[in-house]
């Protein structure tokens, strides 16, 4: 093999930034030509999977006959509130369950079984309990990520190292200054990559409240509606501005994570 091209096959190896463009440039020409091929071929039906430039051109037609703005920003907003919901509750629940044995050891058993719990199922209970409103779209989101988050909290105090705990006791800190200088610090760090992760998790269950009364807007509602109208490169429009939306929310968060929290972007640290 060509020594100038070795390094690029090697295991586990790294792309310099200009050579990482050439590749993701590559890439998305060779999904759009796929695409392309798929349906020329009628591999797939065009009524299932659309040519390329239907998709692009139906986004015109979201933005001034659909609103497509306005649904992603309602979106945006069930985002926020029931992430931000499912945060509040499950971060400092999840360090007290992590931190304290009795009443980990009373709840331990019924939170592995609900992490099991088929959610879509749910849905009428929520419905029964919030209405059909917003608010019903906010409290499952939240309800979705509380369910997943909480252990990861849990299992996030279980990794942070006895001996700093140990360490803070030599020094002389009470229970209380080890659970905020050592703790926290470390939980805090280790949790906001999962909630990152999360975040593309949560979109999935935004789409499928947003089925229930979908005259309330959202961009899963759009979609669903699309199909509905059997217009597929809309459908596949909403669906490609879900992933804008998502990769957005993935990249400020990662921002937000390395000011926040710099000692994990330290090489060798």
């Amino acid at each position: 093999m060509n020594t100038n091209l070795t390094p690029l096959f090697a295991l586990r190896g790294t792309l310099t930034p200009r050579q990482k463009l050439i590749a993701e440039i590559a890439g998305a020409f060779a999904l759009v030509g796929a695409w392309y091929g798929i349906v020329a071929l009628d591999l797939v039906p065009a009524r299932i999977l659309p040519w390329p430039h239907r998709v692009i051109l139906a986004f015109p037609e979201l933005h001034y006959d659909d609103a497509l703005v306005r649904n992603a920003m309602y979106s945006i907003k069930i985002n926020l509130f029931g992430n931000l919901q499912a945060i509040v509750l499950a971060v400092p629940l999840g360090m007290i369950l992590g931190l304290f044995v009795i009443p980990r050891s009373m709840v331990e058993r019924a939170i592995s079984a609900v992490r099991y719990l088929p959610l879509p199922p749910v849905i009428g209970i929520f419905i029964a309990l919030f209405g059909i409103a917003t608010n019903l779209k906010v409290q499952f989101l939240a309800f979705a990520i509380f369910v997943y988050l909480l252990p990861v909290v849990i299992q996030r105090v279980d990794e942070v190292l006895e001996v700093y705990a140990q360490t803070a006791k030599t020094l002389g800190a009470t229970r209380w200054q080890t659970i905020k200088t050592v703790f926290v610090p470390d939980v805090a760090s280790r949790v906001f990559g999962d909630i990152i992760v999360l975040n593309a998790l949560s979109w999935t269950y935004i789409t499928f409240a947003e089925l229930i009364n979908a005259n309330d807007g959202g961009v899963g509602a759009l979609a669903y509606i699309a199909a509905r109208q059997s217009r597929p490169d809309k459908a596949y429009a909403v669906l490609f501005t879900i992933i804008f939306i998502g990769f957005c929310l993935d990249k400020l968060l990662k921002i937000a994570d390395k000011q926040l929290f710099p000692h994990k972007y330290v090489k060798g640290g």
